[in-house]
């Protein structure tokens, strides 16, 4: 029995920016069973056979389905819990939540908060950092101020740190004689209520469920998940530290399958869940790839060497925090790195590595290189991550090894003061999130926000790139700076490679998934000052026209 013929969809568009070399533009692109079949002009792709043509983006712009390389589920269901970031910062319903500028506001907000909540329910709070308040750190008193009696959690913007009330600490049995690096003190030696990185923060985790990893699991943080994407041009996006709860990704396998959910998800299983056997991890792994299809990829392995460079957590060297902070805290004992990298590194897998300083960095590079010395290993694409303080002697090694790099270029505006100011000094701020050394050592490169700690938006994270200006105003390293092509295709092509998916998507190419990014401008013909202000009307995921945003 004969087939049906399979329909063909001819979109045009005022231009498309295709981001390959072969052929940057065209104005017309043909889709086939999610796939593109051809790019060009009508007159081109009439040779495919009748065909629908499809004017409703006739007067846009499209280019390739943004790709986030770097971003976190949570950044949907995140707004389940109480905003109280210094930026104002808006949520997937369209809320614009007012940044709030003091720790009395903040608890303001959190007290406004706490009184919808049932009794015995913890309140959780997302997004402060103490760095943008003058020096001050936030305390077990400013907390008790907002309940004195319900446990209290906020969660600091890099996701390393949290400040907690007395309650809270009571509940997780943190006091004076608790023996854990992290545990921020009084001069009395009692805990003040900040705990910094991982082993500090878990007995506060453990008794609240690790909300900010599971929410972005569950159907209402994928959903919301999807529409934050949507807004921001991005058609494939990672959840890069995943525990591949069986629950959890049974769902995520369910809901990222409808046709008309809009993003393709890469998550990297978290070495960290499993720290002391690789192994069990490897075996997690290998299972939860079966659930593998075309809008979900699993296979890639995350390590977190370090902290946060404004939680002063993030390891450096000499000669060290600009204001004399101590040194940060090694999540993974240098001596345990170099076997946790051997160990995935003979598997197969791709590693995605967690380095804010330099510090960190250099021990990152060391390991994949000896892991390469006994293991030699063609296409590993190991990419560091964040990898914000390294310089360039860093970035030739990382070439000559066969590494990339994913820069967290949305620091600059965020942070870029505070790291002049207070973490970096002024020489060494003007070299962090290096792009254009990257580039010049050769390093393949791409750009990200870490949703939900800065918002997704691939556009603005470009214009980060390309402008290099902080909040304030103020040119962190201009030689640093990178075109706007270069920076488009950090969040295109550049992204994909990191993800090992440029096969597949990054560039509008025959073969690859009809993943496409409708805008009203074109990022090439704006200046480059107002990149971040070109408005994303919509996307398109296998070929499926998703709903106009309204212009």
């Amino acid at each position: 029995m004969n087939q049906p013929a399979a329909r063909t969809t001819i979109y045009a568009a005022r231009t498309i920016l295709t981001m390959n070399p072969a052929q940057p533009r065209a104005t017309h692109v043909a889709v086939r069973d999610g796939r593109i079949l051809g790019v060009g002009s009508r007159e081109e792709l009439a040779g495919w056979g009748p065909a629908e043509v499809d004017e409703r983006y006739a007067d846009r712009v499209l280019m390739p389905g943004l790709v986030e390389g770097h971003c976190h589920l949570p950044e949907g269901g995140m707004w389940k819990f109480v905003y109280v970031g210094f930026y104002d910062r808006r949520g997937p319903d369209g809320r614009l939540w007012p940044g709030l500028k003091s720790f009395e506001e903040v608890a303001g907000r959190l007290r406004d908060s706490e009184r919808a909540l049932a009794a015995g329910e913890t309140l959780i709070g997302w997004g402060f950092d103490p760095i943008f308040f003058g020096g001050d750190r936030m305390t077990i008193r400013d907390l008790d101020a907002v309940s004195a009696d319900r446990p209290v959690v906020v969660m600091h913007a890099s996701m390393h740190l949290m400040n907690v009330n007395t309650p809270m600490l009571a509940r997780a049995g943190v006091d004076r004689d608790t023996d854990i690096e992290g545990v921020s003190r009084f001069e009395d030696g009692r805990p003040s209520g900040e705990l910094c990185e991982f082993a500090a923060m878990f007995p506060v985790l453990r008794l609240i469920g690790s909300p900010f990893r599971t929410v972005g699991m569950t159907e209402e943080g994928l959903r919301m998940f999807g529409k934050v994407a949507q807004w921001a041009g991005v058609t494939t996006a990672t959840d890069l530290v995943n525990e591949l709860g069986d629950e959890g990704l049974a769902t995520l396998a369910r809901v990222t399958a409808e046709p008309d959910f809009p993003v393709r998800i890469v998550p990297a299983a978290s070495a960290l869940t499993y720290a002391g056997d690789p192994a069990r991890c490897l075996e997690k792994l290998a299972a939860a790839r079966r659930l593998n299809h075309d809008k979900l990829r699993l296979g890639m392995v995350k390590l977190v060497v370090d902290g946060s460079i404004q939680g002063f957590t993030a390891r450096v060297r000499w000669p060290g925090y600009y204001n004399g902070a101590p040194n940060g805290i090694w999540v993974i004992a240098p001596a345990e790195l170099d076997a946790m990298v051997q160990v995935y590194h003979d598997a197969g897998a791709q590693l995605h590595i967690h380095t804010n300083g330099d510090e960190a960095t250099q021990l990152a590079i060391d390991a994949v290189e000896r892991a390469l010395q006994r293991t030699p290993r063609r296409d590993h694409r190991h990419t560091l991550q964040h990898c914000q303080m390294a310089d360039a002697a860093q970035f030739r090694r990382m070439a000559s090894l066969g590494m990339c790099v994913n820069l967290f270029a949305n620091h600059i505006f965020y942070w870029g003061d505070a790291h002049y100011a207070l973490t970096m000094g002024p020489d060494r701020a003007n070299r962090m999130d290096a792009c254009a050394s990257a580039a010049s050592a050769g390093v393949p490169f791409a750009i990200h926000s870490d949703a939900p700690i800065t918002p997704l938006g691939p556009l603005f994270t470009a214009w980060c790139a390309v402008n290099r200006q902080t909040s304030s105003g103020r040119v962190l390293g201009e030689s640093e700076r990178i075109g706007v092509d270069a920076a488009l295709h950090a969040i295109t092509l550049g992204a994909a490679y990191t993800l090992c998916l440029d096969h597949l998507v990054g560039s509008i190419e025959v073969g690859k998934h009809a993943d496409f990014c409708v805008l009203e401008g074109d990022p090439t013909a704006t200046p480059a000052e107002s990149l971040k202000d070109i408005k994303v009307l919509g996307t398109v995921i296998g070929g499926r026209p998703l709903a106009l945003q309204e212009a």
